[in-house]
């Protein structure tokens, strides 16, 4: 047994870019040209709409869906306060059945476990079951560069991010990974793959796939998976998924390697049961998922299921510099993608635009909190702040508020802009003098006279013009509430 414990931590500001080289800066841009993208938005629309509306029908015949939320949110308050000794108990029960267990402060020290590992087993191919934290230190290319000596084949076993990664794409959303595609897209795919024309039929484009994959799967001499969740009190590793694949993943392969974030921990079975009645019906709208996999260890004596050597690696990158502080809560989330599915901006823009691995609202706010204010900071402002996240948010996560924490942690930290910053000044100044106030509503009234087309004001000059774009502006009335009261009307 191989167990190595976290080192000291570092500054966040030191580890920012470690195990990550995506471009989160830019959110404006690719926005703004997925909004004029007809093709994504239908795929995005088809896909969140059948998501709403099965997660709406399964909670309103949960009577106690509620409860089971204030349950879950006190349960991972509860493991936040006490992660350090969660963490303690789960190595401790993953050793005691014969596993081995690695903390990664962050992912270049996965990459480097990982990829020794490969090295001493003389792997040549290792399969991949859909993994985030994985997504998050870009393991699959890391570890060929690292390790491109050892030829490693890496292949994404999840039919989703196995299309993604033949079309050298990213996912877009947390539970359906190449929603952004259509059908259309998905058999130009894979028809290069097979080196022919596939029928656009989801039936023979499946037949293919499976095809393919199983010479993988009995080919692998690694398998790597994440994790949804974490139990301390028995060590046990829980996979939540629809596609079998996992199982194959963790079974078939001599060695099986975890790679979990540190906040996916909760303290009991009891605590569980909390999480698989919300998870499923968050995410996909199902009572539950079709496999719920228990794997706590390896293989042991007379037991037919399991790999023979076990590894897990509990991930850091970031998430210790967040405990403690006002952004805790982002690490309760269960990874569902609810918060996407409803999300205004989401819906418009699709999870490419967000430039990282996590989008939607809870990305405006755990990639910030990770990678750093500077790196990512337009983010936070891609939210209407209209609450839909919190509300469908299955552990009640209050990521408007979070969302409004970061921007006024942009303003104390001198991140904005120099004109944006003096820019809020003087209409705060403005808002506070009567005086300004009525001075600039008179001023206003004049300058929006040469703009005014079709009932509303445009285009507005210079920067402000991004915002009649896409918006109407109503003018200005001709006259003031004082004024009118003061003429009595």
């Amino acid at each position: 047994m191989e167990t190595q414990r976290p080192a000291q931590r570092r500054d966040t500001q030191d580890r920012r870019h470690e195990g990550i080289v995506s471009d989160v800066e830019g959110f404006n841009k690719r926005a703004g040209r997925a909004v004029k993208d007809q093709e994504l938005h239908d795929s995005i629309q088809t896909f969140t709409g059948k998501a709403v509306a099965a997660r709406n029908a399964v909670l309103h015949a949960l009577p106690e869906a509620p409860e089971l939320r204030q349950r879950a949110y006190h349960i991972k308050r509860k493991t936040m306060a006490n992660l350090d000794r969660y963490l303690e108990q789960m190595a401790d029960r993953v050793e005691a059945r014969g596993g081995n267990v690695f903390f990664a402060e962050d992912g270049e020290a996965v990459v480097r476990y990982i990829g020794d590992l490969a090295r001493r087993k003389e792997a040549k191919v290792i399969t991949k079951a859909k993994s985030m934290a994985t997504e998050e230190i870009e393991l699959n290319r890391r570890l060929e560069e690292d390790y491109a000596d050892l030829d490693l084949e890496i292949v994404e076993t999840d039919l989703g991010e196995w299309i993604a990664q033949l079309a050298g794409d990213h996912p877009s959303h947390i539970v359906g990974p190449i929603l952004h595609m259509n059908k259309r897209r998905i058999t130009e795919v894979l028809s290069g793959v097979a080196g022919e024309q596939l029928p656009p039929d989801v039936e023979a484009l499946g037949s293919f796939a499976r095809r393919r994959l199983r010479e993988k799967f009995l080919a692998a001499d690694i398998g790597i998976t994440g994790a949804n969740f974490g139990v301390a009190e028995t060590g046990t590793v829980v996979t939540v998924t629809n596609e079998g694949n996992a199982r194959l993943v963790t079974s078939v392969p001599p060695v099986h390697v975890v790679v979990m974030g540190i906040e996916k921990l909760i303290p009991s079975f009891e605590d569980l049961s909390v999480f698989t009645r919300l998870l499923a019906r968050s995410g996909t709208g199902q009572k539950l998922t079709v496999y719920t996999n228990f794997i706590t260890g390896p293989r042991g004596e007379g037991e037919l299921d399991g790999a023979e050597e076990f590894h897990l690696v509990l991930l850091d990158n970031g998430r210790s510099n967040i405990l403690g502080t006002d952004f805790e809560e982002a690490l309760y989330c269960i990874r569902c993608g609810a918060c996407l599915n409803v999300c205004p901006v989401y819906r418009q823009t699709g999870g490419h635009a967000y430039g990282s691995t996590y989008s939607g609202p809870i990305g405006a706010v755990i990639t910030p909190l990770l990678k750093g204010t500077s790196e990512a900071k337009d983010l936070p402002f891609a939210s209407s702040l209209c609450g839909a996240c919190w509300e469908a948010c299955p552990v009640g996560i209050p990521l408007h508020d979070l969302l409004l924490k970061l921007r006024n942690r942009q303003v104390d930290e001198g991140v904005r802009s120099k004109g944006e910053t003096l820019a809020f000044k003087g209409f705060e100044n403005t808002m506070r003098s009567p005086a300004l106030f009525k001075i600039s509503g008179k001023m206003g009234r004049v300058a929006q006279r040469p703009l005014l087309k079709d009932g509303s004001v445009r285009p507005l000059p210079g920067p402000l013009g991004a915002w009649t774009n896409s918006r109407d502006l109503p003018p200005l009335a001709k006259k003031s509430f004082r004024e009118l009261w003061k003429e009595g009307i």
